[in-house]
């Protein structure tokens, strides 16, 4: 037996509810997956700004023992000149020498402010890794908080998904293949996940364009299936709609 426009628009009234249901629940997870997804690159972006700052606190140290260590040498040559600047053999050689104390001398005084520059940018480095350490603990924590939700969301839900996805699948067998077809592109476009959509107060319930009286009037006489010409939904009557509802 051939199926009204009544009966076809029936069965996807009740696919729309059992996809509907299908909806909330994964909305009920909400934005939870999204949240770890993002806090887990904000963990791993930190990390890296953590090892980073690492690198760079290595840098300075190594910077600080270099001038630690060119201020050494240059101690060293100055005892080394003022043992040479007590066997000169003349003032030429005495000036010399004494040039050479003076040039150390500036070499020490370098070095140390080096020494004290690096010690200060240490101190900074040091500080910036602590308080993004600091960071990284907090999101880590918050991250382990929402996987521990997420985890325990998904294994509340995933029954029931499961059962309304097998209804799903039955009640599509019952849809003709061509409004199947449809209906599921229509369903992937529009945000709200609804193919089918009531006329209410002379609007599609869809998009809220105001349908013309005579696609109203077609609407109510179910004889074939009409779509909104702004959204492209398939137009039910709201009638049709509260009966099936109280059928529920």
């Amino acid at each position: 037996m051939e199926l009204t426009i009544a009966d076809k628009l029936d069965s996807l009234l009740k696919l729309q509810e059992i996809d509907s249901k299908l909806d909330v629940l994964r909305k009920l997870r909400g934005d939870l997956p999204e949240e770890v997804k993002d806090l887990e690159d904000e963990v791993i972006g930190v990390e890296k700004r953590v090892g980073r700052f690492q690198s760079e606190l290595d840098g300075i140290n190594e910077e600080i023992s270099r001038h630690r260590l060119n201020k050494g040498d240059s101690e060293k040559l100055i005892v080394k000149y003022k043992d040479q600047q007590m066997n000169v053999r003349n003032n030429r050689e005495f000036d010399a020498i004494s040039k050479e104390l003076e040039l150390q001398e500036l070499e020490i005084q370098l070095s140390e402010k080096r020494v004290r520059e690096g010690e200060f940018k240490l101190k900074s480095k040091q500080q910036e890794i602590d308080e993004t350490t600091a960071t990284l603990t907090s999101k880590k924590e918050v991250l382990e908080q929402k996987k521990k939700e997420l985890d325990k969301l998904v294994i509340e839900s995933q029954e029931e998904e499961e059962k309304l996805l097998k209804q799903s699948a039955k009640q599509a067998k019952k849809v003709e293949a061509r409004l199947l077809n449809a209906y599921i592109k229509i369903r992937g476009s529009a945000k709200n996940g609804l193919a089918v959509v009531s006329v209410d107060r002379g609007a599609c319930g869809g998009c809220f364009n105001v349908v013309p009286p005579q696609r109203q009037a077609d609407i109510m006489e179910k004889l074939k299936i009409i779509i909104c010409e702004h959204c492209g939904r398939i137009l039910a009557d709201a009638d049709i709609i509260k009966v099936h509802r109280k059928r529920k």
